[in-house]
């Protein structure tokens, strides 16, 4: 059997020019995209010191290179992984949470009617043009009224009806024919049943996506948590490394392999869902 030919190969011969083209140009794009995960690489070998004078830069001295700041890390770091285990904790709260409760609000609007459909469903698109900055302000009083400060449940009861991914699940759902709904009432299925059963496994690619997004904003969520956070023990990743930099001394040595090692969730949370991650953000665009 002869082995199948290259996919460029395949192609027209007036297409190939324009496949190697944007071949080329996605390659160059995704170097440049890596370019700052090198500089920070690089700079998890060199001292605080270099890095205040010389800032970061591509080049690795292999004379200058150590280890010293990942031995820190690992025996000298206080409370980073205490503010590392925080961050995952409520990082798969929040996501799990959201996904689970967006999903319902999505469901009822794309497979029921009700009274004032239209309208909750338009409130739920304005609120996704509100910068959170203007509600900052309402939420912080309302989570002092409730008495929830310096507690974790201000951190993720705000933000579990997440608008954009309501609206991101209801047009993922409204493809789905509601012949499935009907099917399943006929075999005497529960409508949680429905939902659980029968739609749930066709939202995978839907849930992949949101899961990647809400996960990079929940893990990388800086401003809230400074807002409602007090004790130090209760820090998130993000809060915690703005400590260390302070007025009265940097430990940019730590800072930066720190920083770098809190890549480390975020790229495991794309690898583990990245099959279904153009899947589910492309669902709906072609039709028929």
């Amino acid at each position: 059997m002869s082995r199948r030919a290259p996919a460029l190969t395949r192609l027209p011969a007036r297409r190939r020019p324009a496949a190697i083209g944007m071949t080329v140009a996605f390659v160059v794009v995704g170097a440049l995209a890596l370019i700052p995960f090198w500089a920070m690489l690089v700079g998890t070998f060199q001292d605080g010191e270099m890095l205040i004078r010389y800032g970061l830069n591509l080049g690795l001295d292999p004379a200058n290179a150590h280890l010293r700041n990942y031995v820190m890390l690992f025996t000298d770091s206080g409370p980073y992984f205490t503010w590392f285990a925080n961050s995952i904790v409520l990082t798969v709260i929040q996501v799990v949470g959201t996904l689970l409760i967006s999903a319902f609000v999505a469901y009822g609007f794309a497979m029921y009617d009700f009274r004032f459909k239209t309208t909750l469903f338009i409130l739920v698109v304005v609120l996704m043009t509100i910068p959170f900055e203007m509600l900052m302000l309402p939420l912080y009083v309302q989570t002092n009224a409730m008495g929830l400060s310096d507690n974790y449940a201000a951190i993720l009861l705000p933000f579990l009806a997440q608008a954009m991914t309501i609206f991101f699940f209801r047009q993922y759902l409204v493809g789905i024919p509601r012949e499935i709904l009907e099917a399943g009432r006929v075999d005497g299925v529960t409508e949680f049943g429905i939902f659980f059963r029968l739609v749930v496994p066709l939202m995978k690619p839907a849930f992949a996506a949101m899961a990647i997004l809400n996960g990079m904003a929940s893990w990388n969520n800086f401003l809230w948590p400074l807002l409602v956070l007090r004790s130090p023990e209760k820090y998130t990743l993000p809060i915690g490394l703005n400590t260390l930099l302070t007025p009265y001394g940097n430990n940019y040595s730590l800072l930066i392999v720190g920083a770098f090692f809190s890549l480390i969730p975020i790229l495991l949370l794309f690898l583990a869902f990245q099959r279904f991650f153009i899947q589910g953000m492309t669902a709906g665009a072609v039709k028929g």
